[in-house]
């Protein structure tokens, strides 16, 4: 017969190691809330990035419009 064992996740708060079946009910709550927080924050973070992103190539592709046309006044200006 094998031997299993249920391997608990391990907290660290503040520098101290903790068995996270140590916790009470609440304290689980609380460490499900942070866990959860954590991995939306994560996902903004990367959601921003794309908008940060996106942002730019729009601004960027303005510019180019803006130039362009500027250009072509230019030109028929001088001709």
């Amino acid at each position: 017969m094998e031997n299993t064992s249920k391997t608990s996740n391990v907290i660290t708060i503040n520098g101290t190691d903790y068995s996270e079946d140590s916790f009470s009910k609440e304290q689980k709550y609380m460490i499900s809330q942070i866990k959860d927080l954590q991995g939306k924050v994560n996902t903004a973070k990367f959601q921003l990035d794309q908008l940060r992103a996106s942002s730019e190539v729009f601004i960027n592709r303005l510019i180019e419009s803006v130039e362009k046309e500027e250009t072509i006044e230019e030109e028929k200006v001088a001709s």
